[in-house]
C-alpha cells in the first residue's frame, strides 16, 4: 500500500487539502490519516491529479507508432511518462496496408505484454479513410475508401478511427462499425458538409479529430465539420500548442463545447522531446523549427509539445482553474473511449493512475496502476 501526503488532491469539482490519497493498484481511499505500514510519498504542496491520457499521439524521442516495434512503443511510453501521461493510444498514419497492420499488431502485443512506462490502451487509426482535400500531413498515395474488412481483425485493439464520412458510401462503414464494435468514430481530415457531418454524428460518430485542423472551415452559410462539431454533443480533440489554434479562440471553443466535451491531445510526432531538425512522419520529411513541425510544403505535421503543457496553455488562456482543465486530459478522453469506469479520475476503485504537478504543470511523478513510472 502507498499513500500521498501534503498534496492538493484534484477532483473534478474540488481540490482537497490536508488529506491522504491511499492506493495500491487501485485508488483505495482519500482519508484524514496515514494508515499503518504504508509507503509514504510526500507531494510537498504540489497538485495530485489523475494521470493524463493522450488519445492521439504518433511518436516521441525519435520513435513512431508506424515503426511497428515494441522498442519504439516502449520508448514513447517511457518518454511521455515524464509529462504525467499514464496511458495513451499510439496513433497510426495513412500508409501502406501492411505497415498499418504491422503497427496494429505491435500495439496489440504491447497491450498483452505490459511494457515499461505509460500504459497502451489500444490504437487510434488515423487514416487511411480520409479525404485527400484535407489530408494535412497524411500521404495521399495510400488513401482508400472506408472498409470494415480492412480493420476487422484488429477491431478489439482499435479504440478510435479517424475518417471522412463523406467518403463513406451511404454511411455503410459508419453503420457497420457502430453495429459490430465499440470503436469511437472520429470525423477528421474531412471535407464533409454540415449535413453530412451531422448525419454521421446521428448515426454514431462521437468524436472530432483535432478540431479546426484537417477540415473545412466555419462559414455562416456552410458551417461544415467545425459547425457540426460546435453544435452537436460530440467530443472535440484539440491541439492547444497555440500554433494549431490561435490561443484567443480557446475560450470561444470552451464557451461553445462546455467542460465535458473538450479532449486535449498532443498529436506528437517522433520529434517530440528532441531538438529542432529534420524528422519523418508517415514516410514524409518533416522540418521542426521554433516548436513547429511542418512538411516541406509548409503544412503543419503534428506537434512536438507534451500534453501537460497543452493543459497549462489551455488553463492560461481561459477562465478555468486546474481541477477543471485537468478533466480535458483525463476523464474526458476516458469517457470518449468508454474507459471512464476504470480511468480518468481519482475515484475509489479506479486504477491508481496518478500524476504530481507544480502550479505550472511541470511533472514530478507519474504512477500507473499503482507503480511509479516516472520520478523527477
Amino acid at each position: 500500500m502507498k499513500c500521498i501526503i501534503n498534496g492538493k488532491i484534484v477532483l473534478e469539482n474540488q481540490i482537497l487539502q490536508n488529506k491522504v490519497l491511499i492506493f495500491d493498484n487501485k485508488i483505495v481511499d482519500i482519508a484524514n490519516e496515514v494508515p499503518n505500514e504504508c509507503e509514504i510519498i510526500d507531494a510537498k504542496g504540489k497538485f495530485v491529479t489523475p494521470g493524463l491520457i493522450d488519445i492521439h499521439i504518433h511518436g516521441n524521442m525519435g520513435k513512431d507508432t508506424m515503426d511497428g516495434s515494441e522498442e519504439s512503443l516502449t520508448t514513447i511510453a517511457k518518454s511521455i511518462a515524464r509529462h504525467g501521461v499514464t496511458s495513451f493510444l499510439p496513433t497510426t498514419m495513412t500508409m501502406d496496408e501492411e505497415l498499418i497492420n504491422n503497427a496494429l499488431k505491435s500495439i496489440k502485443d504491447c497491450m498483452n505484454n505490459k511494457i515499461k512506462g505509460s500504459q497502451i490502451l489500444g490504437a487510434h487509426l488515423e487514416g487511411p479513410f480520409i479525404n485527400n482535400d484535407y489530408k494535412g500531413a497524411q500521404n495521399s498515395q495510400f488513401i482508400v475508401a472506408p472498409s470494415y474488412d480492412l480493420i476487422k481483425q484488429y477491431d478489439e485493439v482499435i479504440k478510435i478511427i479517424t475518417y471522412a464520412p463523406e467518403t463513406d458510401k451511404e454511411f455503410e462503414f459508419t453503420r457497420e462499425i457502430r453495429k459490430n464494435t465499440d470503436i469511437a468514430l472520429s470525423i477528421g481530415h474531412s471535407n464533409a458538409t454540415f449535413e453530412e457531418a451531422r448525419e454521421a454524428i446521428n448515426l454514431g460518430a462521437s468524436n472530432i479529430t483535432h478540431i479546426f485542423n484537417g477540415m473545412n472551415g466555419l462559414n455562416h452559410r456552410d458551417p461544415g465539420v467545425v459547425g457540426a462539431a460546435l453544435t452537436t454533443n460530440v467530443y472535440c480533440e484539440m491541439i492547444a500548442d497555440e500554433i494549431h489554434i490561435l490561443k484567443d479562440l480557446f475560450q470561444f471553443i470552451l464557451n461553445n463545447k462546455g467542460e465535458d466535451k473538450i479532449v486535449l491531445i498532443t498529436d506528437s510526432i517522433e520529434a517530440g522531446g528532441l531538438d529542432d531538425g529534420e524528422y519523418s512522419l508517415g514516410g514524409q520529411k518533416v522540418i521542426v523549427k521554433d516548436n513547429q513541425a511542418r512538411l516541406e510544403s509548409g503544412n503543419l505535421a503534428g506537434s512536438v509539445m507534451p500534453l501537460n503543457k497543452m493543459v497549462y496553455n489551455f488553463m492560461n488562456n481561459t477562465n478555468l482553474d486546474i481541477n477543471k482543465v485537468i478533466k480535458f486530459a483525463s476523464i474526458n478522453p476516458a469517457k470518449s473511449i468508454k474507459i471512464d469506469d476504470k480511468k480518468g479520475s481519482l475515484e475509489i476503485g479506479k486504477d491508481a493512475d496518478i500524476a504530481i504537478f507544480d502550479e505550472k504543470l511541470n511533472c514530478y511523478m507519474s504512477i500507473n496502476n499503482g507503480e511509479i513510472i516516472y520520478k523527477k
